[in-house]
């Protein structure tokens, strides 16, 4: 628009510009799907002519849509971490990876992405949110078992996707890695290796991840002849030490550990090296994620990849159909691991 009048442009301007309706406008700003391919990429080239901006408050009560994704961060009751849920969610590399994939769909849609961390203070504020239709849809990240947000929003009828298989059946669309697949692949290269004194580093024994990884971990190392063993973890680089002190203390033979994640595995290899054993020669170490802390860690760390970048955009698509049509019937998409081998086996 040119001239001296400052007043944003209107809905009438864009349609003369266009040489369209206002109603065609509005059609079209409102992601009405039958209009005329054609006619919607005037009416798109006359708003970035014009620099029409629309009003998303009118748009929203037309559309019933508010445009806004909520990524719920979920933690039950206190578990007896050493560390604090907002430390711990920050310090991790897995949600700034599940929000760089959400936002890899979301972004070209117009849609904001808020983060809410749901400790138990702070769920009953998150479920009013909910329920006021603030957002249009949640991306949950949920990894315990006895959690019981997966259910109550279900009830609530908000469109959610979960970020991993529920520890309880509900019917929900959810995505997640082959555990089991991931886990096999890491003994059977210790193996390989000549390994015979296998143990593992667990996460919490209430997440249905860390469960999976230690029966998968447990069946694989039989199959080889061999017999297993665990110590627990918190999924924190602090557990991992603790964890592996614990597990060398016990098994001073052990020459192959997997680790349920990167985080541990990095604080394994501290404890392996502090104790005067090589890496890889003497111990052998896996973790699971293929993080930046794999890259980190010293040597780098060998470590099944699960892709959680496209793990997040999946859901995140799985999610805009939910929120279309709401009646579909909720799915899973499990996607295939990869052994990464880098130095530490």
């Amino acid at each position: 628009m040119t001239g001296s009048d400052s007043r944003p442009p209107t809905l009438e301007q864009v349609a003369n510009y266009a040489g369209v309706s206002r109603a065609t406008v509005s059609r079209v700003i409102n992601g009405v799907q039958t209009v005329d391919p054609e006619l919607r990429r005037t009416v798109e080239r006359a708003i970035a002519a014009t620099g029409y901006v629309p009003n998303l408050a009118a748009r929203s009560l037309v559309t019933g849509r508010t445009d806004s994704i909520a990524l719920v961060v979920s933690e039950p009751e206190n578990r007896g971490y050493s560390t604090p849920f907002l430390t711990r969610m920050f310090t991790d590399p897995f949600l700034g990876r599940i929000t760089a994939g959400a936002q890899e769909v979301l972004r070209p849609l117009g849609i904001h992405l808020v983060i809410f961390l749901a400790d138990p203070p702070a769920r009953p504020h998150l479920l009013r949110y909910l329920r006021q239709g603030h957002v249009d849809g949640a991306l949950l990240i949920s990894s315990h078992v006895d959690d019981p947000l997966p259910g109550q929003l279900v009830e609530l009828g908000v469109p959610v996707v979960l970020s991993c298989r529920p520890g309880h059946p509900v019917t929900i669309s959810y995505v997640d890695v082959d555990q089991w697949a991931g886990v096999r692949m890491a003994v059977d290269h210790l193996a390989r290796l000549g390994r015979r004194s296998l143990a593992t580093i667990t996460g919490p024994l209430d997440m249905p991840a860390a469960q999976d990884r230690l029966a998968a971990f447990e069946q694989s190392v039989r199959a080889h002849g061999l017999e297993p063993r665990h110590v627990e973890g918190d999924f924190t680089r602090s557990g991992g030490e603790r964890a592996a002190r614990r597990l060398l203390t016990e098994h001073a033979d052990v020459d192959g550990i997997f680790v349920a994640n990167d985080l541990m595995a990095d604080g394994a290899l501290r404890v392996v090296q502090e104790t005067g054993r090589k890496v890889p020669d003497e111990v052998a170490v896996i973790g699971f994620d293929d993080s930046t802390a794999a890259l980190e860690c010293h040597p780098p760390l060998t470590t099944v990849r699960q892709p959680v970048e496209e793990m997040a955009g999946e859901m995140a698509q799985l999610l805009m159909t939910r929120i279309r049509e709401p009646q579909r019937t909720p799915r899973s998409v499990i996607f295939n691991p990869e052994l990464i081998v880098r130095a530490s086996a």
